[in-house]
């Protein structure tokens, strides 16, 4: 299974930081924000990764190459704007294939464990599901959730409102409509797929961050400084 990471967002509410550099190559931790998503993807097997960027996307390219530093294969899938999370993997598409993909938010920290996927998302790896999603507790910042889940499939609503984490697996038919190029945003996608009962999803609960803000940067950062959360 490929994967693809999604950086192409200039992060607004973390300028002035994302002025001259792209908000997945902001450090924490000790090293870009990105690399620990491509050190776990790897660690869990995952050998082709695809990173889509638009803001100042060159300086995100000239800094993870070609990906063999860890053992893996980058490719890169430019856009000349953001075009939102749907429309990013459509025009991604050609790199990413026929087969089902994992897809991460860049702008995210978790410990998730990627090679739970393989069983997690099993309905989506064999066809029988479009999507699959990984929910967390919803964050202060997010208090009403996006779905919920029923016996492993996702909800548009439910008594227990969870948060989309950003990480997924999908089929690349959910996104044959969106014509390459064109900006489209993914929760109209899932939430059809939800009714055709076509959407599967987990409940974790392990570490997970929305580095939305330089606040929660600076805290993630010192959390992550400390020898033993590493």
């Amino acid at each position: 299974m490929k994967a693809m990471i999604l950086a192409a967002g200039r992060g607004e509410r973390m300028r002035p930081l994302t002025d001259h550099t792209p908000k997945p190559l902001l450090n924490v931790g000790g090293k870009p924000l990105i690399v620990w998503h491509i050190e776990r993807l790897a660690h869990a097997g995952f050998r082709e990764i695809v990173i889509n960027h638009a803001h100042l996307g060159a300086q995100i390219e000239q800094a993870l190459g070609n990906g063999a530093q860890w053992n893996v294969s980058i490719q890169y899938s430019p856009e000349a704007v953001a075009l939102e999370t749907a429309g990013g993997i459509a025009n991604a598409l050609p790199l990413l294939g026929d087969a089902p993909f994992c897809v991460v938010n860049g702008d995210v920290f978790s410990t998730y464990d990627f090679t739970q996927l393989s069983v997690k998302a099993h309905a989506v790896l064999r066809g029988d599901a479009l999507a699959h999603l990984v929910l967390v507790d919803n964050p202060s910042q997010h208090p009403n959730g996006d779905f919920a889940i029923t016996d492993g499939m996702l909800q548009n609503a439910g008594e227990a409102m969870l948060t989309f984490s950003g990480i997924g697996v999908y089929q690349p038919t959910l996104f044959a409509e969106i014509v390459r190029g064109h900006a489209a945003k993914l929760a109209p996608l899932i939430r059809q797929a939800i009714t055709q009962g076509k959407a599967t999803a987990e409940h974790y609960t392990g570490i997970w961050h929305d580095i939305g803000t330089q606040q929660r940067l600076t805290e993630l950062d010192i959390w992550l400084t400390k020898d033993d959360n590493q």
